[in-house]
């Protein structure tokens, strides 16, 4: 599973982006508002930090505006992935960008037969939201299965990117179902790494290694 980063902070994912987990970076305007940065400044930042697929989003909502802001936002670097709603007009923005060899996120996705038609318009990627279906008391994770399924049916190339990731659970099963990419907020990620049997072992080998009164340097 490829693992992307939900964030417009730069020295998040640049610390991040030291371990080696970083495969891309999902952006959109609500992030970008949090970063407080201008979004063709801080996106060119973030491309030249990541070789992966940096998602920058649209933000009109007519199909021939979305295609414009596309065209803009790709000329940004050749990582960039342009991001447009799952409506009609998202898709069809999706098919032209597409067309054009541009990689398409196609985001806000909440039912199998929406991410149905986002491969069928030639997505790059598809984001289904686990946790705002969680929220309202649906099943996110069987959606991811759902569309799992139905693109294996099909062969669809287009790749799930699990999206609205809010805990380590929500990591976890998506790489059990099958999800291409999980997309996180760096401190889910971090946590990615935490378990107190693992520091409770770490903690008694450090006590013991003490008592030797040896050091390797």
């Amino acid at each position: 599973m490829k693992f992307f980063v939900d964030t417009a902070e730069i020295d998040e994912i640049r610390d991040l982006a030291e371990t080696g987990m970083v495969d891309g970076v999902t952006t959109n305007p609500s992030l970008i508002m949090k970063s407080g940065r201008n979004i063709l400044e801080v996106t060119r930042e973030i491309c030249a930090l990541i070789d992966g697929p940096v998602s920058a989003e649209v933000t009109a909502t007519e199909a021939d505006a979305m295609i414009a802001e596309g065209r803009k936002l790709a000329e940004i670097a050749p990582n960039i992935a342009v991001k447009v709603p799952l409506t009609w007009a998202g898709l069809k923005a999706c098919k032209v960008l597409s067309d054009e060899g541009k990689m398409v996120n196609v985001t806000l996705c909440f039912s199998a037969s929406q991410a149905l038609l986002a491969a069928k318009a030639g997505a790059t990627f598809i984001s289904p939201f686990i946790g705002r279906l969680d929220d309202i008391g649906l099943d996110g994770m069987q959606l991811i299965a759902d569309i799992r399924q139905i693109y294996d049916n099909y062969d669809f190339k287009t790749e799930i990117l699990a999206a609205s990731i809010r805990t380590i659970n929500h990591v976890q099963e998506a790489a059990r179902v099958g999800a291409d990419v999980a997309t996180i907020p760096p401190g889910v990620l971090r946590k990615l790494a935490d378990h107190p049997l693992t520091d409770k072992g770490l903690a008694a080998f450090l006590a013991d290694w003490e008592k030797t009164g040896q050091k390797i340097i």
